[in-house]
């Protein structure tokens, strides 16, 4: 099972304010224990959403808002791509993860990935191939 980790921003994170150097070590001592494990896939930081920009789609168009975002409780400052067991298995290990923010009341959420076969009919063997075929190539980039 594939799943993203997704760590919440809070106001420090959104004004731009950087891990301590102690938080810093910690993480990577936890990334070495989840690559270790052969668990982590992918993962890196966020800059605040002022840095950002996000592309509303709609009939008429396109339209681009550039951040900051006001939506503190929805917004994220970091991710991992892991693979693990089950969803059980990916809650022990983000029970593990260092306090990821200086700031009071972090929160980190689990996503399970969809995976090709969770399409049913909609994934035709000639998508299911192309699937494979990009993932096969995305994963040799890395």
């Amino acid at each position: 099972m594939r799943v993203m980790i997704l760590i919440k921003a809070d106001k420090d994170s959104e004004a731009g304010n950087l891990p301590s150097e102690q938080l810093l070590t910690d993480m990577m001592a936890y990334n070495e224990e989840l690559v270790n494990a052969g668990i982590m896939q992918g993962g890196d930081g966020l800059t605040p959403t002022s840095a950002g920009a996000r592309v509303h789609f709609s009939r008429d168009g396109h339209q681009v808002s550039k951040g900051p975002f006001p939506e503190l409780g929805q917004l994220i400052c970091g991710f991992w791509l892991w693979k693990v067991d089950s969803l059980d298995h990916a809650i022990e290990w983000v029970k593990k993860c260092p306090f990821p923010l200086e700031g009071d009341g972090a929160e980190i959420e689990i996503r399970p990935m969809f995976e090709i076969e969770d399409f049913g009919d909609a994934a035709t063997p000639e998508l299911r191939v192309k699937n494979d075929e990009l993932r096969a190539r995305t994963e040799g980039a890395a």
